[in-house]
């Protein structure tokens, strides 16, 4: 007979919802105790859903698509830091045989990045011209489990500067393709006017959202239209513009500009009530396992632990449509030694980790 798992609280099954206790057996979370006849291994201390990273790479580096070694050990480092749930956010890389791993993290899929010609990053996403891009939608939202990823702007070398990518008409076109397809779209926008373009057009989220001000704001607020800043990645700003500085000096006095005024960007989002969840952006340049630091930089801007917390856990499931701590679900729980509504950073240290029911790390 399999090992009950008895977690004693407090349990933090929603920022307001505090449990004494809950039970794992058979892998899957019981609110009631088991019957007798069980062996019983009882963990302590403050109980979470797992973390969610909803930008994150699995599978992929600066250079492109990485081995299943690679993509393996990407995965365990974000497990290992109490990160169950990844909406991966776009990735060259087939990492379907993660699926089949209980010990790694549960993975929602946006297929691969869907981006113009030569303005991305080298080896990481299909290069279209806009004609193309309605039934590339349509095939990356067949593809992935309910995302599509777009770049939605980039350096335009003629111009020296962020440009958007795509004509809104066709972008309107290509997002209601998704929609009917059953897929969310996302897309990776620095600059200003590509905000515009997406809201216009229809988007369900942005990624970074650098380039936000009153307007758009306003829109997305209004629209419901979530946002994943990646704080973690926009520190990395002044390096990502310092080799354009003497050949394009607009783009890279543009990238100083929005790295300065980031937390305040992300204040003013939050304040009007733009919906925002935590993403690391982990997998391209950066390391993975940043979920803890990236809740931190959100307080930063604004957000009390709590809401921070929440953009990582309770809030970030309910998006993703994945449950988190109820009755008979499987059980993707971290186990802190304080409590993290006080202080974030208590979720860099996790003291246990359940995965599907079994310890792990």
């Amino acid at each position: 007979m399999a090992t009950v798992l008895h977690l004693t609280g407090p349990v933090l099954a929603g920022p307001d919802e505090a449990l004494d206790e809950l039970w794992v057996i058979d892998g899957r979370i019981s609110l009631t105790p088991p019957g007798p006849g069980h062996d019983v291994e009882t963990i302590e201390g403050w109980v979470l859903p797992g973390l969610v990273d909803a930008h994150c790479h699995v599978g992929l580096d600066r250079h492109g698509a990485v081995d299943a070694e690679t993509s393996e050990q990407q995965a365990r480092t974000d497990r290992d830091a109490g990160t169950l749930l990844i909406r991966d956010a776009g990735s060259p890389a087939d990492t379907r045989w993660i699926d089949e791993r209980d010990d790694l993290p549960k993975i929602i899929r946006a297929g691969r990045h869907i981006a113009r010609t030569k303005r991305y990053i080298r080896n990481f996403a299909h290069e279209i011209e806009p004609e193309q891009l309605v039934s590339r939608v349509r095939a990356e939202a067949r593809a992935g489990d309910g995302w599509v990823k777009l770049v939605g702007d980039w350096i335009d070398r003629d111009l020296g500067d962020l440009a958007p990518c795509w004509p809104v008409d066709v972008l309107t076109e290509a997002i209601a393709a998704a929609h009917e397809e059953g897929a969310r779209v996302t897309a990776h926008c620095f600059g200003e006017q590509s905000l515009h373009d997406f809201a216009a057009a229809g988007t369900d989220c942005i990624e970074h959202a650098t380039g936000l001000v009153d307007e758009t704001i306003e829109a997305f607020a209004r629209r419901g239209i979530a946002i994943v800043p990646t704080l973690v990645n926009i520190e990395t700003f002044p390096r990502i513009a310092e080799p354009a500085r003497e050949k394009f000096p607009d783009y890279h006095r543009h990238m100083l500009q929005l790295h300065e005024r980031r937390f305040a960007t992300i204040a003013a989002a939050h304040e009007a009530g733009v919906p925002i969840y935590v993403g690391t952006d982990a997998g391209g340049s950066l390391p993975h396992g940043l979920v803890a630091q990236e809740m931190e930089l959100l307080t930063r801007a604004g957000m009390t632990h709590t809401e921070a917390l929440a953009s990582a856990t309770w809030g970030a499931r309910d998006w993703l449509r994945r449950p988190g701590i109820a009755e008979g679900e499987d059980a993707d729980l971290v186990v802190l030694d304080s409590d993290p509504r006080e202080d974030v950073r208590a979720c860099a240290t996790p003291r246990s980790i359940v995965l599907r029911g079994a310890t792990v790390g």
